[in-house]
């Protein structure tokens, strides 16, 4: 079942690349106490991700942080390592965190996963947006084609917030 409005995020364990190599954190950690946007996408270095939907985000960062948000986090089906990397090439830096969920745990606990495996992508996440506050989603918007950013844009977050 697709998580909604008013449910509470599940409790995952995710990765990112830290200063020191791959850590763990959860969602519990990440999303309690605050205001945060979190962005779910099909993968890393992939055509609409790496073109608009990351690049929209790191460009946007400081008016959605001026709306009270304290964590920009973008989560993806890819490892840490190739989320960091991904990071870097996007110039994230401190303006959007990148979540790695490798095993696709957190995609599939909040029911946003596809199967993309006749594109030889196996389980990835779809394109999504949403507002979380203290662990709570405010706002969802979901794409209805992998390719298409409309929803689950910076620009449409920015009007959510």
């Amino acid at each position: 079942m697709t998580i909604k409005v008013g449910d509470k995020i599940p409790s995952v364990k995710i990765k990112y690349m830290g200063a020191n190599g791959p850590s763990e954190t959860t969602t519990d950690e990440l999303f309690k106490g605050k205001k945060a946007v979190l962005f779910g996408l099909p993968g890393a270095f992939t055509p609409t991700c790496s073109a608009k939907h990351v690049p929209g985000f790191v460009q946007s960062a400081d008016a959605i942080k001026q709306k009270g948000v304290g964590t920009i986090a973008c989560i993806s089906v890819n490892d840490a390592f190739v989320m960091g990397a991904w990071g870097k090439a996007q110039g994230a830096g401190d303006k959007v965190m990148m979540l790695a969920d490798g095993n696709a745990d957190f995609t599939k606990a909040v029911g946003l996963e596809q199967d993309l495996s006749a594109a030889g992508l196996g389980v990835r996440s779809k394109r999504y947006a949403m507002v979380i506050d203290n662990g709570v989603v405010k706002w969802l918007g979901v794409e209805e084609a992998p390719g298409k950013l409309e929803a689950s844009s910076a620009e449409n977050v920015l009007k959510q917030l």
